[in-house]
Formats: structure tokens, sequence, C-alpha cells
């Protein structure tokens, strides 16, 4: 079989342990991402098996009826929110998903962008660099209150570690996500206009789908404090477009630490959150680590073996195999 990987942006995919499996096959890896759909049918004709980072490159329907060979789409995770399902059974091509993150990668870098927010570690590695010494003054997290929206796999680890800092910890999020808190020991805000309005720290973890898209307001915002930071590593379009940057120049909240984005690879700087003092932005490195690698493509390796050997597992689209 011919394999494309899309997105290897660090071209790391080869030296992957997973990656000796496809020995026998042709495996093509890309580096850029390419978004438009004349151009991916394009890169994909030839190919009769695609393997997908998470939701890093689109897959339309504009796309999906281009091409011509493609039987197999290998995506890392079950959320195909970016694939259209309907289009790619009509074509044929089944999709396949499987492969759960490793939720503490993620917690870890949240921390990683608390500290460098309130410690000022960036920006003084840099003045350091530079020949200065000690030009800021930083923050401590004892004493103060965490927010934690949506207390899930990420959630709760964050919230527990928060908590192992002297912290004070409120959550806020959906019925079952609240029920867990309280189970664990966690409060609960009394309202979400409380939540936002009490807490140093808001931690945003909610996964992205229909219900979710927008669901932090610039009202939500503007309620928190202007010594407040906001994380988000969870997706971009969570918050309400264009509400976080409006937010931030306006003073409440006074920070922000962002690992992603609306339209993601952002290159050339092209950003507005990038040229603003007050917030950290790092290029979505929640789950990027050699670890998460190894899980998300071996499940991905996995799959595309599987359907070689005519034998497909995970099917998300079972209907497509009926045809």
């Amino acid at each position: 079989m011919k394999i494309a990987v899309l997105d290897d942006y660090q071209d790391v995919f080869r030296t992957l342990k997973c990656a000796a499996r496809l020995k026998g096959h042709d495996v093509v890896t890309y580096r850029d991402t390419v978004k438009d759909p004349a151009k991916l049918a394009a890169r994909l004709n030839g190919a009769d098996a695609v393997i997908l980072l998470q939701g890093r490159t689109p897959f339309p329907r504009g796309a999906a009826e281009k091409i011509t060979t493609l039987k197999l789409i290998s995506q890392t995770g079950r959320n195909v929110n970016h694939i259209d399902m309907a289009a790619c059974t009509e074509k044929g091509i089944v999709v396949c998903g499987s492969g759960a993150g490793l939720p503490n990668h993620t917690a870890e870098l949240t921390w990683g962008l608390i500290f460098s927010s309130l410690r000022h570690i960036p920006q003084e590695v840099q003045r350091f660099k530079a020949g200065q010494w000690q030009t800021t003054l930083g923050t401590t997290v004892v004493g103060k209150t965490l927010g934690v929206y949506a207390y899930g796999r990420i959630g709760s680890i964050v919230a527990k570690v928060g908590r192992a800092f002297g912290m004070r910890v409120v959550c806020w999020g959906r019925e079952g996500s609240t029920a867990q808190a309280r189970a664990d020991g966690f409060e609960v805000a009394a309202s979400r206009e409380a939540f936002f309005e009490s807490t140093d720290i808001v931690s945003l973890h909610i996964p992205l789908n229909k219900e979710t898209r927008g669901i932090v307001k610039h009202a939500d915002l503007a309620r928190m404090k202007p010594t407040a930071l906001i994380v988000n590593t969870s997706r971009a379009p969570i918050i309400e477009d264009g509400a976080l940057v409006k937010a931030l120049k306006e003073g409440r909240p006074g920070f922000g630490a962002v690992d992603v984005y609306e339209s993601e690879p952002v290159l050339n700087g092209d950003h507005p959150l990038l040229r603003m003092d007050n917030v950290i932005c790092t290029p979505h490195l929640g789950y990027v680590d050699r670890d998460t690698y190894e899980k998300y493509y071996g499940a991905a390796v996995d799959m595309v073996l599987a359907f070689a050997e005519g034998k497909p597992v995970n099917v998300i689209n079972p209907e497509v195999l009926k045809k």
C-alpha cells in the first residue's frame, strides 16, 4: 500500500518505533499542512491510505470527491469533526479512529504555561541572555484561587496539582463534570458568574463540539479580575470568536496563556495574541511529546495494517463496508 502521513511538522514519524512496522509499504510523509481541498486531493491521489494526526488537516467533501485512489483514513483519536464522514462513506473511504491521548501531558503543559506567565519565565530568560538581571517580580500560586472549567481527564489532574500547591480550587462545567469534582472533594462555584469573578487563574479543559463552540463568552472573561490569568490548552473555538483578544486588550483578565488557535498552524507570527505583551503563546504543544506520538501513531499504524490484511478495526463509518 502507498501510505501518506500528513502534518509531520517535526519530521519525526520515521523515527518512531511504530513506523518500522510499515516496512514493505510505500510511506510518504509531509511536514506542512494543506487545507485547500483541491490541493489536498492532488497530494493524496495515488495513496491508498492516509494517516491523520488529530485535527491538523480538515478533510472536507471537496477533497473526498476529487480523490480517486484513497481507501482508508486512519485517524489518531476518535474525534472526526474535521472529516466529512458522509462524503467519505459515499466515496467508499473507510474511516478508522483510535488511540486516546495521555491526559497528564497536556496537564503538564498547562502548569508550564501558568508558571511561565506568573513568574515571567520567557521574558526573564530573554533579558538574561541580553545581559540583564532580574527585571520583573513574579506571583506565587499559594493561597490563590484556581478555576478549572471542565473537570475531566485533563482538568482533574490540573485541579489536583493546584491543590498540592496550596491553592483553593473551584470547578465549573456540566453536571457530570461538577458531580465528579464534588466526589473528589473539590468546590463547585455557586454560579457561572461567581466562577469567573472569584478566580485568579481560569484553566479551560472543554472538548470542542457543536455544543461547546463559543461556550466561553466575552461577558465571562470581562468578569475576571485585572490581575487574573486565563489559560487555554483545549481548543481555541470554545471561546467566542474575537472575545479573548478583546478582553485581554480591555484588561479583564489581565493575562493570557494560550496553546491553541482558531486556524492552525499559525505561521510568520500572524496572530493578534502573538503581538500582545500580556500573553504567552505556544504552538499547540499539549500532546506533542514522543510518548504521546508513539501511542497515537502506533494506533494509526495498527489500523492501517489491519485494513491491509482485509480486517479493518475501529471503523467509524461501518456502513461503508456493506457497499
